[in-house]
């Protein structure tokens, strides 16, 4: 049960109602209903997201940076979202899971980003030469090391929001890993 007001985009007023009108027309999720306390908060995280838009990563590498964040977050709603806007991106069941868990075997290159993304999220950003030198091994360059961090910053502010608003899950259940 959510713990924050749930704001109802039909009564939604002033910069909240312009973002559901407009760049969140038809894709009134609960995070973004609960996000919409503080419109300029929720017209943050739409300009961060739409920032990342252009990195190098695949929109599915994109993905499994968000699940390996979030499995380590422990957030259930973002690992259920990004679970099935990993699979229209082209993710397999497998990939998204290994994600989550942080090792993709079958994935030499997903498998790199899952564990390099919980390395930072473990550790705070504290990796290690290894975990670097490994992450590069697998033919990520500098670039893609920013580009992860800017995506696993994201996830940091949605799984944040989410646990401690208790966002109610509306995509389809994952399993637990």
């Amino acid at each position: 049960m959510p713990r924050l007001n749930v704001v109802d985009p039909a009564n939604a007023s002033g910069k909240a109602k312009e973002i559901f009108d407009g760049p969140l027309k038809g894709k009134h999720f609960n995070i973004f209903k609960g996000m919409a306390n503080s419109p300029q908060v929720l017209d943050m995280y739409l300009k961060i997201n739409q920032a990342l838009h252009g990195v190098s990563l695949s929109a599915a590498e994109v993905e499994a940076v968000q699940l390996a964040a979030s499995n380590v977050a422990g957030c259930n709603y973002c690992q259920a979202a990004h679970t099935a806007i990993g699979k229209g991106h082209g993710m397999t069941d497998e990939q998204a899971m290994g994600a989550r868990r942080g090792r993709v075997e079958s994935d030499a290159r997903m498998d790199a980003l899952a564990r390099f993304t919980r390395a930072i999220a473990e550790t705070r950003g504290q990796v290690s030469d290894e975990d670097l030198k490994r992450f590069k091994g697998a033919g990520f360059d500098d670039k893609a090391v920013v580009e992860v961090i800017g995506v696993y910053t994201l996830a940091t502010l949605t799984n944040t929001f989410n646990n401690v608003h208790r966002s109610e899950i509306d995509f389809p259940a994952v399993p637990s890993v």
